[in-house]
């Protein structure tokens, strides 16, 4: 399923504020940091930037590769998939990162908390028959 042209769009101008005003616009979204993420694109090589849900744990965020409970996972985590060299953008601060995706018992920790703070996330795998990712990024420097 592509992305449709409207939800590209408000995606665009997520990451716009978000930039333009350091991180203080757009920075949160249901009482959740906002995290953008920035991937490789396995076809283009071109940087893409996505807003998503990040939790803290520890120095790392998590975020999750929910696509709202769709069927296939998200053009980013594909990106991750291939090349898991990214950045990260939370408030006004940005940094490279390492995307490492969770095992099942860490995975399950992760989404239990995740869960507890976000329930939609629970309806999102309710939605789909797919196991949804849960992706730590470690800071590099």
């Amino acid at each position: 399923m592509a992305i449709s042209p409207p939800f590209k769009l408000i995606s665009a101008i997520h990451v716009w504020l978000f930039r333009s005003s350091g991180g203080k616009r757009g920075s949160s979204l249901n009482g959740q940091d906002v995290v953008l993420l920035t991937t490789r694109g396995r076809k283009t090589g071109k940087q893409r930037s996505v807003p998503l849900m990040g939790f803290a744990d520890g120095a790392d965020r998590i975020v999750i590769g929910s696509k709202g409970g769709t069927p296939e996972h998200p053009a980013w985590f594909l990106n991750l998939e291939a090349d898991p060299n990214v950045t990260v953008e939370v408030g006004g601060e940005r940094w490279r990162a390492k995307a490492v995706i969770t095992g099942d018992e860490e995975r399950e920790r992760l989404w239990t908390t995740i869960v507890a703070k976000a329930p939609q996330f629970s309806g999102y795998a309710n939605k789909t028959t797919r196991k949804i990712p849960v992706i730590r990024l470690v800071r590099v420097d």
